[in-house]
């Protein structure tokens, strides 16, 4: 093995080091630890105004990060510089707001007026600091402390293995509120509209062909469907009684009638019932396991009365990136 890829090794054997003892310190519901997430949790959950995400130098790199998986999951968030803070942008914190303060040794001499302006004001301040006897701890209403362990870099001491702590901490906390809100694919990809994520996450609605959809009715004669199916261009055409979709005729079906009378066949014979379709609010990326699955290239999209209202071709989920 190279130096390079062991030191490499090392360094992630030491961060892992690191993230198995937040585990340990997570473990437990009686923990200081365990007991500070949960109240975190609450507290943001229960706020009116946002979460105020901060922290100097590398913690501020990680708070950043924070702030936009809070943003992405549900939370309003957004990340305040500790250095602006003291020349104006204090007046971004509302007294509605909560703020959560990031720094490692928790004597961050930046974060000083930060904190007096959230003990002036009342505003609920979450310390995440390795320092349980520090300035950032004693401040705070809520204190997540992160344990103490090597960093990766041991001869410069450069923040790795805190800093990883703190991002997977951040991380722990964004999913919490996440899954306490309720927040579902659906919300996500209001948030997420844009690549492969945001394609998975679209509704079939916003990707189906509503005009001149492939329908016929039970007595349709064969010729006819001949026709629809050919002028559809999906391969398929659905039947419809009573407005209500019932049954399915693809091309396969066509080519295996041609071997008999095709001629006297009508539409309600030859027709595959109950055919499978995905309601107008599924996602893309549901529609498409479907037609995987099923080994289909259309979908019909229906509302809760069976009514058809689109048609999904695969190439439309391809076209798109949902994989």
């Amino acid at each position: 093995m190279s130096d390079a890829r062991l030191i490499s090794v090392e360094v992630l054997e030491t961060e892992k080091a690191g993230l198995e003892a937040l585990i340990d310190a997570l473990s437990s519901d009686d923990t200081p630890l365990a007991t500070a997430m949960i109240a975190a949790v609450q507290t943001i959950f229960d706020a009116k105004g946002r979460t105020i995400v901060t922290g100097m130098g590398k913690s501020g790199h990680v708070a950043r990060k924070i702030a936009a998986t809070l943003a992405s999951t549900g939370t309003s968030a957004l990340y305040v510089h500790p250095g602006e803070a003291s020349h104006g942008d204090l007046g971004m914190i509302e007294d509605e707001d909560v703020v959560i303060a990031l720094s490692n040794s928790g004597e961050t001499p930046e974060l000083g007026d930060i904190i007096g302006y959230c003990g002036r004001f009342d505003i609920p301040l979450i310390g995440m600091t390795s320092g349980a006897d520090s300035t950032l701890a004693e401040a705070s209403n809520i204190r997540l402390i992160v344990p103490k362990s090597p960093e990766a870099c041991g001869i410069t001491k450069a923040p790795t293995t805190s800093t990883t702590q703190m991002l997977a901490l951040g991380d722990a906390l964004s999913v919490a509120l996440l899954r306490k809100k309720g927040f579902s694919q659906r919300d996500f990809h209001t948030f997420h509209p844009g690549g492969k994520l945001g394609a998975a996450l679209k509704r079939v609605t916003d990707l189906m062909h509503h005009k001149q959809m492939p329908l016929c009715d039970p007595e349709t004669p064969f010729s006819s469907i001949v026709t629809t199916i050919t002028d559809g261009g999906f391969g398929c055409c659905g039947v419809v009684e009573n407005e209500r979709l019932i049954g399915i005729i693809t091309d396969g079906d066509i080519r295996r009638a041609l071997a008999g009378d095709a001629t006297t066949q009508d539409a309600g014979n030859l027709m595959t019932r109950n055919p499978r379709t995905i309601q107008e609010d599924g996602l893309a990326a549901e529609a498409l396991s479907m037609l995987s699955e099923h080994k289909i290239t259309a979908l019909f999209i229906v509302n809760a009365e069976q009514v058809p209202v689109g048609l999904l071709h695969v190439h439309d989920c391809l076209a798109i990136g949902v994989v």
